[in-house]
């Protein structure tokens, strides 16, 4: 089988899945890469990869000509940030196509969406709906998005970012560290955005110190907002419990995932997925996130794996984190849980498998084929 993933560029979040589709198809893969990474990107620290699978179009006009024939060619081929015109001609022909988005509207409706963003949808998707043209959803809203202006129905399957799940020995792991520390440890780790939120661990702080718990708060990042943030430790008098500890490679987050008991997720409706929360359950944090997060619907079952909050709201998420403060074997519980689903569920691995079996479903007819659960099972 030959399938063909098209995006701008391969990112961190892409490569591990890409690697083992590639191994699964014995070659037969091919990740067709539209646009270089800007200089901006590499300089903040962003990887370059180099992979036997990669066509770079921008390499020139022949490369452009071997991608086109190697995406007409191919048994499958998934979409995500590229030109229509790759995918047009397939598509039409009804060879078995994929796109793959985060949401749709994050920051408007779809009702408010102007007579251009309506001629794209009709041209590039609705008029498409009777086509084996399927959306893979790289957000718990991403199916609610598209069935609202009518397309995809009943052809939107649960995908994402999958970043790579370390064999960890997760129960001695987090037994060792809750026994260890005299007080609980909790990690917040994003840009210092405002949509990220970083104002709520810093009034969380003010509340859980108002209750007595023993805690600190270690915040990793910069952003626009990191003054106003400190600023508001000083107005709320919580200098003592949160850290500000900059920005830091992922392997060395990754490890203070590990030593942290709390990880806090607290981003709005515009966190179109938040592969941070792959790596904080990955790594057995016991994570309090927000229920708009794209990510947090399909990897956190509330009170099994995770704690799911209201958005934006500081009530719900202090009862959250307090519930864990009161309850030490909770967060031992949803940290082994919740490492648990990344490796068996959530990983590159299983992710790259499950696809190949939503393909055959498809190609078949046979929905026993279809995946349960976790990534290629059906969403709405």
């Amino acid at each position: 089988m030959k399938i063909v993933f098209v995006s701008n560029f391969i990112n961190h979040h892409q490569v591990n899945v890409a690697d083992e589709l590639y191994k699964l198809c014995q070659g037969q893969y091919w990740f067709i890469e539209t646009n270089p990474i800007s200089e901006a990107l590499i300089n903040s620290g962003y990887p370059v990869f180099s992979r036997p699978y990669l066509i770079k179009t921008y390499d020139g006009m022949d490369k452009m000509q071997y991608a086109k024939k190697t995406i007409d060619e191919a048994d499958v081929v998934v979409i995500g940030d590229a030109p229509e015109s790759l995918v047009d001609s397939r598509i039409l022909n009804n060879k078995l196509t994929f796109r793959y988005s985060e949401r749709w509207f994050k920051s408007r409706p779809w009702f408010l969406t102007g007579p251009r963003g309506w001629v794209n949808f009709y041209k590039n998707h609705i008029r498409h709906r009777n086509k084996p043209l399927y959306m893979l959803c790289a957000s718990a809203y991403t199916a609610k998005d598209v069935n609202a202006i009518g397309a995809y129905k009943n052809k939107c399957f649960k995908w994402g970012y999958f970043t790579n799940v370390a064999e960890l020995d997760i129960s001695t792991i987090r037994s060792k560290t809750l026994i260890a520390c005299n007080k609980v440890h909790i990690m917040w780790c994003a840009r210092f955005l405002k949509w990220k939120h970083p104002e709520l661990p810093i009034k969380l702080a003010a509340k859980l110190k108002d209750k007595g718990y023993n805690f600190v708060i270690d915040m990793f990042g910069s952003g626009d907002e990191l003054l106003k943030i400190k600023k508001l430790v000083k107005s709320l008098k919580v200098e003592e419990y949160i850290n500000f500890r900059g920005n830091l490679p992922n392997d060395i987050i990754l490890n203070e995932m590990r030593r942290h008991h709390i990880f806090l997720f607290t981003s709005d409706r515009n966190e179109g997925w938040g592969a941070v929360l792959n790596e904080a359950m990955s790594s057995g944090c016991a994570v309090v996130g927000s229920d708009k997060i794209g990510a947090v619907p399909y990897l956190i079952e509330d009170y099994k794996n995770g704690l799911i909050f209201k958005s934006g709201n500081l009530k719900s998420l202090t009862q959250k984190v307090a519930l864990l403060l009161d309850h030490p074997k909770l967060i031992e519980a949803l940290s082994i849980e919740a490492y648990n689903t990344m490796r068996d569920l959530w990983s590159p691995q299983n992710a790259a498998r499950s696809f190949l079996s939503l393909v055959e479903a498809l190609n078949t007819k046979d929905c026993s084929k279809i995946p349960m659960n976790g990534p290629c099972s059906i969403t709405r």
